[in-house]
Order: C-alpha cells, then structure tokens, then sequence
C-alpha cells in the first residue's frame, strides 16, 4: 500500500479551543468542551477514535488518569488511554507520532487534548476540596504514560547551585546572545519589546488569547510597578503567563476516514515532523541559540520538500523571548517577517497554559490553513530550550505522504558537542551567560552565571552575597570572574 493511500495520508479533521474567565473549572472541563467544539466539526469521528492522548497537566490537579475521565465525560471507549510526560514540546510531539503511525498503516482515528485551568487552582479556597472531589475516580487508575522525558534537562552543576527556575535560565541564555549582539541588558530589552510588542497585535485579535490588548514597546519594556524586573533583561510582561484557564483538542485520523465522516474538505494535511534535544544548559556549546531546534527545522522542511520561503505561517514556540529569537534564527527568518511569528500571541499575551500552549498552536494554524491555503510550521519546546519538536503542516496532501526525520545523526553531533562540566573548581573563568534575578521590591536576590574555565570546563555560580547590591542592571557576560567552593560561587 503506497503512503499516498488515503489509509495512510495523516490529516486534522477537527480541532478545538475553550477559555474561561469567570467560573471556577477544572483541567478536564476544559479538555471536554474543546474536545465537543472538534467533535461538532467533525461528529462522524467520534465514534471511531481509538486512541485518547491528554498533553501532560503540570500546574492545576487532575489525579492520575485524565484521559480516561476525559473519555467518560464524552462518552468514548477507546481502546487505549494516555498522558504523555512533562514538555511543552508534546503536542507537536504527539501529533507526529500520530501522523507517522497512520502513514504506516498502525492508526486510524486518535484524539489529542490538553488544557490548564491553573486560575481556577488558585482562585479556589485553599482548604476547599473542590477540584479533588471532582475526580472521585482518578487516584484508583493511572492512564499509560507515553513520551520522550526530560530527564538531562539539568545537570547536576545547574542543581547543585540553584539554578532551576525557567524564568532565570531562559535570560541566562538571552544574556549569551545578547552579548553576541554587542547589547547591554538594557538595549536587549528595548529590542525585545519591539518584537513582543507585534505579539501583542496578535493576541488581541485572538478570542482565546488571555490578553487581548495591544502594547507598545515602551508598556513592554518599561519598568513600572506593574511591569516589574524579573531577570535581567527581562519584565514581567516578556515571561509566559501560567495562570489562565484553557484548553484544546485536536483531532487526526487518515484522509480516508475523512472522507467517510463527510468532513475531507475542511482537513489540514501534516507533512513532515522531526525531532531534536540539547543537553543540559551548562554543558551545552552554544547559550545564545539552539543547533537542536535549527537541526530539526531543517530536517522537517527537507523531509517535506521545502524551502522556507514556501511557509506561509510560523508559529514559534514563546515562553520567554529567547525562545522566539532562537526559532525564527532555525527557520531562517528574521524577527521582523511580515510573516510574523506567532499565530495565538504568544505565550505572554495568549497565556501560557502549560505543557499544551503548542496545541493552541496547532489549532491557530489549522484554522488560517483552512482559510488562506499555502504551508505552516509550528516548533514546539519543552524544558529550558532543551526538547524540540516541529511539524509543517498544509492545505493540500504532500506529493510523497507524510515524512517523520531521521535526526539521529544530528541528534550525535550535538550530544558529541556538550562541554564537561565541573561541579567545583577554583580560579578564573569568563563568563559566557548570565542575569541578575529581582526580588518584587526590586532588590536583587541572586545573580546566576555560567562561566567557562581555563580549561575548557564550564562552571555554574552564584554571586557572593556581599556583590549583589553592585550587580544591579550589570552584566557580567564576557567578563572574567574568580570562581570558588563547591557549590561555586563568584567574585570579581
């Protein structure tokens, strides 16, 4: 059987998005409504799903079994329940295991959901038993966990000193490639607002976006009460925005069921999918970017049979800026394509739901294919630019099926790369990332560096407590600092 076979021809029939502002829900409300917004797109469907996934639910309680709740509440019973592992890059993810298992001839009919409903967590009465009671089942089964971990993510250097908070390793590595731009912290920022600023475009004409309201550069990089330092040189206003309530559903089967179910005109055909990790942040050759991410960009668009310029949408994953500036250099793309970006707003301003954002993604992207016609990509990132995923996706069939990357050679040259890493040394080292961390009265609590040693070892310190209220608004990137102790620290 060919892979053109409409048996083995990959498509989204159906996808799904649900937002609440108000009324206090739970994770797999909002998976159950965006599930019945896809499946009212496409009901024929229902009936045939095989296989639930549920997109791993980090930040609001759903027990251990949410696919299989998810499947009660819709009335399903297929064959097979699962979560995957932690990871924003598992959307994209999962939706590329679907579309190769079908081009295989090993699938049919799976649904894809995820949400958070972290708001609702945090609005709740923290002695209420609300959001358990809701579960009574879940701790008496445990849905199957499938995925790729994120273990590696950090090494032990990274743990030993501290240093595990997103919104501090992100702007480390920001720091390595603003250095690279010859921009302080300060000039970074304003450069950054600019490119978040046209996020911003997006989101408010988005009904799913979180923040539907336009902002200029100076609202994002100005520094108020409101719009406080986190990590040098990002505000508030560039990290992602965790406490939203939302959810999505996305729906692939085989072009052939499709065309059964009455629904083959409005399905979005996926082409190529790849796949690639960094190590963990101190060992890897490169801070300011990520040769994984520009691997499996490359592999997905070469699998596919296209260019770059053949993409008529873009949707980079956005936690926090870097993110953005390291997928549009892996697209080949500058920052300000009048492609754009972003298809949601970016996690800043769509909000940040999560392991799932990307699935927002996906959908945004199915709904301007089904519109507009043409080729998009979507690259999905999961821990700290660490686990990538990428899926190009179209209007029309690819002339050759669906095409899953083998970037098992890339995937060595960069493990082959990583730098050793010490855990602790004495003497001096040039400082090759790092951010001044903000405590909310604007005092500076720490100043995490990743430095490179003498030789040839990379280290990662703490600030002695005695220089931080010097490193105010200063960046040591490409300065020379005498390291000591175990776990280190820094002096200059």
């Amino acid at each position: 059987m060919s892979e053109t076979d409409p048996q083995r021809v990959p498509v989204i029939a159906a996808v799904g998005q649900a937002i609440e502002r108000e009324q206090t829900v739970d994770a797999v409300d909002l998976m159950e409504r965006a599930a019945r917004a896809a499946g009212a797109e496409a009901p024929a469907l229902a009936e045939r799903i095989q296989r639930l996934s549920v997109i791993g639910v980090s930040f609001s309680p759903v027990g251990r079994a949410p696919a299989s709740a998810l499947a009660r509440r819709l009335g399903l019973s297929p064959a097979r329940c699962e979560v995957t592992r932690a990871g924003g890059n598992m959307p994209q993810w999962a939706v590329n295991r679907a579309a190769h298992e079908i081009s295989q001839g090993q699938l049919e009919t799976t649904l894809i959901a995820g949400a958070e409903a972290t708001r609702s967590m945090r609005a709740a009465d923290p002695g209420a038993s609300f959001l358990d009671a809701r579960r009574p089942d879940d701790d008496e089964e445990r849905d199957e966990t499938i995925g790729p971990s994120l273990s590696g993510m950090l090494g032990p250097a990274e743990t030993a000193a501290g240093l595990r908070a997103p919104a501090e390793i992100y702007p480390i590595l920001e720091s390595a490639l603003a250095r690279r731009e010859g921009r302080s912290f300060e000039q970074q920022r304003r450069h950054l607002a600019d490119v978040m600023a046209r996020f911003t475009e997006v989101a408010a004409d988005n009904p799913y976006a979180w923040f539907r309201q336009r902002r200029t550069a100076g609202e994002i990089a100005g520094i108020t009460p409101e719009n406080r330092l986190t990590a040098e040189p990002y505000t508030k206003r560039m990290n992602s925005f965790p406490n939203v309530d939302q959810g999505s559903a996305i729906l692939v089967t085989t072009l052939a069921q499709a065309r059964e179910a009455g629904v083959a005109d409005g399905c979005v055909f996926v082409w190529s999918g790849a796949t690639n990790a960094e190590p963990a942040p101190a060992a890897r050759a490169e801070l300011g970017g990520s040769p994984a991410l520009r691997a499996a960009s490359r592999a997905a668009r070469e699998a596919a049979g296209i260019g770059g310029d053949d993409l008529a949408f873009l949707e980079c994953y956005s936690c926090f800026p870097i993110a953005v500036e390291a997928a549009a250099r892996a697209h080949a793309v500058e920052l300000d394509d009048p492609r754009g970006l972003t298809l949601t707003g970016g996690m800043p301003f769509f909000g940040g739901p999560g392991n799932n954002y990307s699935s927002h993604g996906i959908a945004a992207l199915v709904e301007r294919l089904r519109e507009s016609g043409g080729l998009g990509l979507v690259n999905a990132n999961g821990g700290y630019l660490s686990k990538h995923s990428v899926g190009i996706y179209g209007a029309r069939p690819p002339a050759e099926g669906f095409r899953l990357a083998d970037t098992r050679e890339q995937q060595q040259r960069i493990e082959s790369e990583a730098r050793p890493v010490a855990l602790q040394a004495e003497g001096e080292a040039g400082v090759a990332g790092g951010t001044v961390v903000y405590d909310r009265d604007g005092s500076v609590a720490r100043a995490p560096v990743i430095a490179d040693l003498d030789d040839g070892r990379r280290v990662v310190a703490q600030a002695d407590p005695a220089l931080l209220p010097d490193l105010a608004g200063v960046s040591l990137v490409g300065r020379r600092v005498r390291i000591s102790g175990e776990p280190p620290i820094y002096r200059l």
